[in-house]
């Protein structure tokens, strides 16, 4: 029985590792299929995806995941070409994307807004990125490239450094890293930290510490997952530039690092890795981006599939 035929996809929460653990192993399918297998798995079905903030990794992420399982993509990437400037509501936008469309991607600025999509939506939406909350297929793809790289989830140290406040894909990997038995070491600036009315549900998930300082933690960890600060959700443009360029991730704190330990980083990165870390083998944000086209693959064809693939 495929258990995600037909379903949204618009929280982590939502996903126990059972649920996860398939994902992987149709996402490792999907890796294994020889390209002409492969696209037999979507042939003839179409995605519609609705990006009303700029988007390039997740948006060519889901148009290669599409192409590459025999689908086609169409959409709205440039909200200022679309409708919504003569006043669309998302509602109508949706309810007509759903006409066109076998499965919906969206990606909007509004907290909530997946969630109210999904209720209009006749046809089964993904989230992309809802606000401030959640980016789920951003963790999929993360909890794999860990278990890829990593060879297991279960009993590792894992440092999430960064935006902590605003990046929405900590606290979909948070709440996905809270169905495995691992160690977390939360490093921010103090402005930045963890929104509180997220650490009590979090909290009964998995334990973590908080800490600003990155050299109290650098040399014990297995996984290090740098996020930007993030410019763009800041109320205040003198808050963000008190903390810019808090924590550079370079060849000397590398160095301090376990040998075999990985470093990841959900892109787009701006000054937060220096470029002489591209060429370590600890580096593996780009191999990241790589497994979020097969984990997206993965989705949609257990999603338009009844009897999966």
């Amino acid at each position: 029985m495929n258990e995600f035929y037909q379903k949204d996809i618009i929280s982590i929460k939502d996903f126990n590792k059972e649920k996860l653990e398939k994902i992987f192993t149709s996402t490792d399918k999907i890796i294994q299929l020889n390209s002409t297998d492969r696209r037999e798995i979507c042939k003839g079905k179409t995605l519609g995806y609705l990006f009303y903030e700029p988007s390039t990794r997740t948006r060519l992420s889901f148009e290669s995941a599409m192409a590459s399982i025999g689908g086609n993509s169409l959409g709205i990437s440039d909200i200022s070409s679309s409708s919504t400037q003569k006043g669309e509501s998302l509602a109508d936008t949706i309810r007509i994307m759903s006409i066109y469309s076998d499965a919906l991607v969206l990606r909007h600025p509004l907290d909530g807004s997946s969630r109210f999509a999904s209720e209009i939506s006749e046809k089964p939406l993904v989230n992309a990125g809802s606000g401030t909350e959640e980016h789920p297929t951003q963790a999929i793809q993360d909890l794999f490239t860990i278990k890829k790289e990593k060879k297991k989830i279960d009993g590792l140290k894992i440092g999430i450094i960064g935006d902590l406040k605003y990046g929405r894909t900590v606290y979909s990997l948070l709440y996905g890293l809270g169905n495995y038995d691992v160690d977390v070491r939360l490093i921010s600036p103090e402005s930045l930290r963890i929104r509180s009315d997220s650490t009590y549900e979090i909290k009964k998930r998995l334990d973590f510490t908080e800490s600003p300082h990155i050299e109290d933690h650098i040399d014990e960890l297995d996984v290090l997952y740098v996020t930007r600060i993030q410019k763009e959700r800041f109320p205040d443009e003198e808050e963000y530039l008190k903390v810019k360029g808090s924590y550079v991730v370079g060849l000397d704190l590398l160095n301090q690092m376990k040998d075999d330990s990985i470093i990841l980083h959900p892109l787009p990165r701006i000054d937060e890795i220096t470029a002489d870390v591209d060429k370590t083998k600890n580096a593996k944000y780009f191999e990241q981006a790589e497994y979020g086209k097969y984990t997206r693959a993965a989705l949609l064809g257990l999603i338009l599939n009844k009897n999966g693939f």
